[in-house]
């Protein structure tokens, strides 16, 4: 089973979703974050779902549970990266994904969780195998 990459940066857990979510995975993903935040003591997530086409109920409820989870564990949830008809998708499935904050692109979402606490982003020098900094083209 593939496994959906959870990496750090800084205070933020950054998920990017691009391979297929299919149950098995969606579930893992919920166990596999919510580990990652208690082992790094992070308090932001950052799901991208800028590679999802499609968005089923299953998957739509997922994400809100692992919001709650997150929230649970102290720390806030923002998705980013929704394609239209994945949020047209959601809207008419019914799923108002509580808890979830969202935003157009990773950046933003780094900007919104920012303005809520002071989030740490490592140094450019900073040598750390934990931790990559993401840079957008």
């Amino acid at each position: 089973m593939e496994r959906v990459p959870v990496l750090k940066i800084g205070d933020i857990l950054l998920v990017s979703i691009q391979i297929d979510m299919e149950d098995q995975v969606a579930l893992q993903l919920q166990e596999d974050l919510a580990d990652r935040i208690v082992g790094t003591g992070c308090h932001g997530v950052i799901i991208d779902i800028s590679a999802l086409d499609i968005v089923d109920s299953f998957v739509g409820r997922t994400l809100a549970t692992i919001a709650s989870i997150s929230r649970v564990l102290d720390a806030e949830t923002v998705v980013v990266g929704m394609r239209p008809a994945v949020a047209i998708t959601l809207v008419e499935l019914g799923l108002s994904l509580p808890g979830i904050r969202t935003a157009l692109t990773v950046e933003l979402g780094m900007a919104l969780l920012a303005r809520d606490r002071q989030f740490t982003l490592p140094d450019d020098d900073e040598d750390d195998a934990d931790e990559a900094v993401v840079t957008a083209s």
